[in-house]
């Protein structure tokens, strides 16, 4: 039965209940027509992502293809037709541009470069430092806190040149304001000053003023107000500009690099400098290349660049499609953001404790002073933070595209997720780099999540993302804070004016106060099924006993399909992999696969690199580079017929030794630890009792709406594609074990197994489904590991070789210091 709460978080997901919150939707024409129409690749998909990169309208790809189809477009250093046709063409698209920020060619001038952290460094490298001496203070680099982390990389250059380094605090800026120091000469004010801040942050969407511009350059603001000089702005724009306007002539920073993919989807590897002429003076471009020297020498130190400011940096070929108005993609995107703010920061679990914590200073009330960003960690119903990694796994079986981590802005996310900067390093120490997948560390959050609008997301991008929350990490049954729902329904949104700023309690995530008792310590269990995977992301073969490998079971993934490109496929792009089954021929020394329908082809179980025509290559697996060579033609021509696109068999070679990188600090006791092709670790082991409990969950969670789609148990375990299969009395018993027994062989638990939507993957037909991976993050309180990794300790430089066999009896022992939350 449901709930009031249930009903009514069904009434507040329906678009009318969403006009009541915002009145500006789409462009004066259908949305759903204009994704119909522009976005057709992106059916089924809801993408959340556009402050990392928004999507390319299909009419926009056509086009360029058109024109590059129809015209000739040749170097634009040359002087017949058609090279004035690409320099006409970019020299109408420089226009479009600077028309587009309110500006012109008179008072700015833009420079293509590969990307907006190329425009960067191009400013790093060329503005003219000043060291300190005793003729007069030197220049000072300056910058927000929250700004990204290429523009915070600018001190890499400066710190070389004695230049003074300052990091400002965003409340800084206006309460340290004062009157600036008086200039006492010349020679004191000369040293030129720069200073950095985001028009909007691509962390929280934060919108800092605009006003900040002229308010540094006439030195009104911190920190220019106390240091002499002539000061320069650079206005990071790169994440402002694809939803927000920006009229230059109002707010003339001296510098903003934007990047075009940023804005209109494509194309990719091309950004912008935007130059105010008055400031690209002071620039001090020391390298010159083809098209930018008025004249040289080559024997004599003489170069004269060009006089125009552009043509001392040479350009690239670029189409620009503005689209439609940019106040009214402002007003579009923001109100789906608003929207999901108040539905999201309202979600309450049963206990009452809120579903999420939100980053942001503001109510999503003042469009000028917040963008189409939200930025949030989820909590469970204990007020725990659930990892971030957890999440965007759980949100890719739903086909929702968001982006977690820190978003390379480091001091935004220290700022938010209170991280102190001692934290910053035992983390590093602790094995956590930017870009990884570690989001918690003693409970603590290394990250957060971040979902962003553009012009053509929808209403049902937000039902979708607010769905998938409530369905998978809110315990049931929900409630919604009425109180603050009424108060954020009652405020009137403004689009300008100023900010209304009371900032959200910060929940600060509890430990676990349920104390555990003592786990089944020197308990006997079974071992009662054995599987090698010989391929990777194919079949599995059950046998009952198998030797062992210096690297985990004997052949097992040692070899892997690859595209034309040599990028691995695994069961997440291509499920059909899973209908091929290996078998391994001991006697005969062959590996065959077998699929239905189709005659089943052999590979030789060993490769010798003495054969002059092996053809060796290189793949990523995990991030790691692993040495292979091809399995030739003839089995390739069978992949590629089965699944229907050029692929390849890859076998790893022979000499090629790849260490394990998880859990190292736990295996370094016993030395190096050697890898196959597996992820993460040379042995998987799941437990019956935790498959049993999982299979009661999904059982209680589907009633009989699926009745029999999840009592095999057999089958179930299949999806999970562990090596080791044990008997258990006690589900989850394994997350506590620190080594184990199994037969004579000895292992050390390395790790838990984190799962993603490969178990979603229906081993006998290759068909997709939301289980179990949604009823086991739910059980699980959001988090999604099953299982526990396994190193062998004498897996390298041993004579002996060890066997497992099925019915051997399992000894586990249990860490005296447990980390199971």
């Amino acid at each position: 039965m449901e709930t009031q709460s249930s009903l009514e978080f069904q009434d507040l997901s329906t678009f009318e209940s969403f006009k009541g919150f915002w009145h500006y939707y789409g462009y004066g024409v259908d949305q759903q027509d204009l994704i119909d129409r522009e976005f057709k690749r992106i059916k089924g998909v809801t993408y959340l992502d556009h402050a990392g990169t928004t999507l390319f309208p299909e009419s926009q790809i056509k086009g360029f293809c058109d024109d590059m189809s129809r015209n000739v477009y040749g170097n634009p250093h040359s002087h017949n037709p058609s090279s004035r046709l690409t320099h006409d063409t970019v020299e109408s698209v420089r226009y479009r541009i600077l028309g587009h920020f309110n500006t012109c060619p008179e008072e700015y001038s833009v420079i293509f470069t590969s990307g907006c952290t190329a425009a960067l460094k191009l400013v790093a490298d060329t503005f003219p430092w000043k060291a300190a001496s005793n003729e007069g203070p030197g220049s000072q680099f300056c910058y927000l806190t929250d700004n990204h982390t290429s523009v915070v990389g600018i001190r890499g250059v400066t710190a070389l040149q004695g230049v003074g380094t300052v990091s400002v605090l965003p409340h800084e800026v206006e309460r340290r304001a004062r009157k600036p120091p008086t200039q006492t000469n010349g020679e004191e004010s000369s040293a030129p000053n720069l200073f950095c801040y985001p028009a909007q942050s691509n962390f929280s969407g934060r919108k800092y003023p605009l006003s900040y511009v002229k308010g540094i350059q006439s030195q009104q603001l911190y920190p220019a107000c106390e240091h002499r000089g002539r000061w320069f702005v650079l206005l990071d724009a790169a994440c402002f500009v694809s939803c927000s306007p920006l009229d230059l002539s109002q707010y003339p920073a001296d510098f903003v690099p934007i990047s075009f993919y940023k804005m209109f989807g494509f194309p990719t590897g091309l950004g912008a400098l935007l130059v105010r002429n008055e400031a690209a003076e002071v620039l001090r471009k020391t390298y010159f290349g083809g098209g930018t020297a008025a004249a040289y020498l080559v024997a004599e130190n003489y170069f004269v660049p060009k006089p125009n400011v552009v043509s001392r940096w040479d350009v690239q070929k670029f189409l620009v499609y503005v689209l439609s108005s940019m106040l009214n993609i402002q007003l579009h995107t923001f109100g789906l953001a608003r929207y999901t703010y108040i539905v999201l920061s309202c979600l309450r679990h049963s206990n009452g404790k809120p579903v999420a914590q939100i980053h942001c200073d503001n109510d999503f009330q003042n469009i000028a002073e917040q963008g189409a960003i939200l930025n949030f960690n989820l909590l469970d119903c204990y007020g725990r933070t659930v990892g971030y990694s957890q999440v965007d796994k759980m949100a890719s079986l739903f086909n929702i595209h968001i982006r977690t981590g820190c978003f390379c802005n480091t001091g935004a996310c220290q700022h938010y997720l209170a991280i102190s900067n001692q934290n910053v390093k035992s983390n590093l120490h602790a094995g956590h780099i930017c870009g990884d997948n570690i989001d918690l560390i003693e409970g603590r959050p290394t990250g957060s999540i971040r979902v962003s609008f553009g012009y053509m997301s929808s209403f049902e991008d937000c039902q979708n993302f607010l769905r998938f929350v409530v369905n998978c990490f809110v315990d049931k049954p929900l409630i919604l804070d009425q109180k603050r729902l009424t108060k954020l329904k009652s405020a009137e949104p403004m689009e300008s004016g100023q900010t209304i700023s009371p900032s959200p309690e910060r929940i600060a995530p509890s430990e676990d106060t349920v104390s555990k008792e003592e786990k089944n310590n020197g308990s006997s269990h079974t071992l009662t099924n054995l599987f090698i995977y010989p391929v990777k992301s194919c079949a599995s073969v059950e046998v009952t006993e198998w030797p062992l490998g210096p690297q985990g079971l004997l052949y097992d993934r040692l070899w892997m399909v690859v595209n034309e490109n040599g990028v691995c496929l695994s069961q997440k792009r291509e499920p059909k992999l899973c209908l091929i089954r290996p078998i391994i021929c001991l006697a005969s020394n062959t590996l065959q696969l077998q699929v239905s329908g189709m005659e089943p082809v052999t590979v030789p179980l060993e490769t010798s690199l003495a054969n002059s025509d092996l053809r060796t290559s290189q793949s990523k697996v995990c991030g790691d580079r692993v040495q292979t060579v091809d399995c030739g033609k003839e089995v390739s021509t069978w992949l590629s017929e089965f699944l229907g696109k050029p692929c390849r068999l890859i076998r790893q070679r022979p000499d090629f030794l790849r260490d394990m990188k998880f859990g190292r600090e736990k295996a370094e006791n016993f030395g190096p630890t050697a890898l196959s092709l597996v992820n993460e670790a040379q042995f998987l082991l799941i437990n019956r009792a935790s498959m049993s409990f999982l299979q009661e969950h999904i059982a209680n969670r589907h009633n009989s709406e699926n009745e029999g789609t999840w009592h095999d148990m057999e089958q179930l375990i299949q999806r999970f594609r562990a090596n080791l299969v044990i008997s258990g009395q006690e589900a989850f018993a394994e997350d506590d074990w620190s080594h184990l027994t199994v037969g004579d062989t000895q292992f050390q638990v390395i790790g838990r197994c984190g799962r993603c939507q490969m178990i979603g993957v229906d081993q006998k037909s290759a068909a997709r489904t939301q289980e179990p991976l949604r009823s086991l993050s739910e059980c699980r309180s959001g988090k999604v590991t099953f299982g526990v990794y396994l190193a062998h300790q004498s897996a390298r430089n041993t004579t002996a070789v060890p066997v497992l066999s099925v019915g051997a009896r399992v000894i586990p022992r249990i860490s005296e210091s447990s980390d199971k939350p």
